[in-house]
């Protein structure tokens, strides 16, 4: 009966610690733990990038208009024009432009496998505080990466033992 591993946590803490693993090895490529915690993230990686591989193709481009603030071209900053609300009162407005841009609409089951990758990774900032696309670079790069290939794609090589406390450390990455 398989029977997933405790890893001395509550249930929470082991679901939040798992999620927090899975992310880091999506984002970074690799990760350094010890080998209990790498054998289930292991797992959970695999899934999500086979679902990736699965449906990254599963999507149609559509021609879509979208309302945008307007840009000035010296300062980068919104362009803003004055207006009079109904009583009376003065105040700025941002000026909006529609473009007509082309967008890739997820079917339906490509939609769940992004639902399902979301709910298993957390959200990510990079340096510069700009929120990152995880499931996006799951689709894309990685994907891609692995079409071709039909399975085994983390593995794990193993460091030694830990100072301190002699637990087994072990290097989990992308193949």
């Amino acid at each position: 009966m398989a029977e997933n591993r405790k890893l001395g946590r509550t249930a929470d803490h082991r679901q939040a610690m798992l999620k927090n693993l899975a992310t880091d090895v999506i984002w970074h490529g690799q990760i350094i733990t010890t080998e209990p915690k790498a054998k289930e993230v292991k797992s959970i990686v695999d899934s999500l990038i086979s679902l990736a591989v699965k449906e990254k193709d599963n999507f149609e481009t559509v021609e879509k208009t979208v309302s945008i603030a307007k840009v000035d071209e010296k300062t980068g900053l919104k362009i803003t024009e004055k207006a009079t609300s109904k009583n009376g009162k003065e105040f700025y407005k941002v000026v909006r432009e529609n473009v007509t841009r082309t967008v890739e609409k997820d079917n339906p089951s490509r939609l769940a496998a992004r639902r399902k990758i979301m709910a298993n990774i957390n959200k990510v900032k990079d340096a510069d505080g700009n929120n990152v696309d995880l499931p996006g670079k799951l689709f894309g790069e990685i994907a891609e990466k692995y079409a071709d290939r039909k399975g085994g794609y983390t593995r794990i090589i193993k460091l030694g033992k830990r100072r301190g406390d002699a637990a087994e450390e072990v290097i989990l990455q992308l193949v």
